[in-house]
């Protein structure tokens, strides 16, 4: 019995703790074998161990549907660990093509009053001229990314030149 049921026990609740009975069996015999086979796909422990916790979690919730535990289990963790493998080589895919960018694309330190400026205009002027200056983006792709017309990215790409040609003039005269 746990802390905090009734003493009278319903049919459905003797059922119910059966069933984690023999879950938690499931678990004790099968659990370091699991652990094993993800840890050998993935080549990381603390991998392994979340994919396998994730596993044995999703089976629990579907322990009466289950027919074969061990073989349904196991297929979860070779499926996660494909995918963990997928996601890393996306990552990796990513962070080669931001090492291969030129690195004029950084902003430059002498220019951090230039960008408080931009960051000072209209969220939407904001945005057009970074993805304009500094992502390199062409009207139609500024268009798209934003999901505005093209003739409302260059009016809102000449609005904000005006703004800045304004505010940077009367901080020049100052």
């Amino acid at each position: 019995m746990r802390f905090g049921e009734p003493v009278v026990e319903a049919e459905a609740g003797v059922r119910e703790r059966s069933a984690d009975g023999e879950f938690d069996a499931f678990w004790s015999a099968d659990h370091s074998a699991v652990l094993a086979l993800a840890a050998a796909l993935t080549g990381d422990w603390n991998t392994a161990e979340d994919l396998t916790q994730d596993a044995f979690a999703a089976l629990h919730g579907r322990w009466d549907e289950v027919e074969n535990p061990a073989a349904w289990v196991r297929r979860v963790v070779t499926n996660r660990a494909a995918s963990h493998w997928r996601r890393r080589v996306r990552e990796a895919a990513a962070l080669a093509r931001l090492a291969a960018r030129p690195a004029a694309v950084a902003l430059a330190p002498e220019h951090d009053e230039f960008w408080a400026t931009v960051r000072a205009l209209p969220r939407r002027e904001a945005q057009v001229v970074a993805l304009y200056y500094v992502d390199d983006r062409s009207i139609a792709q500024i268009a798209t990314l934003l999901g505005i017309a093209e003739g409302t990215v260059k009016a809102t790409l000449s609005h904000a030149r005006a703004s800045l040609a304004r505010a940077l003039a009367v901080e020049e005269e100052s």
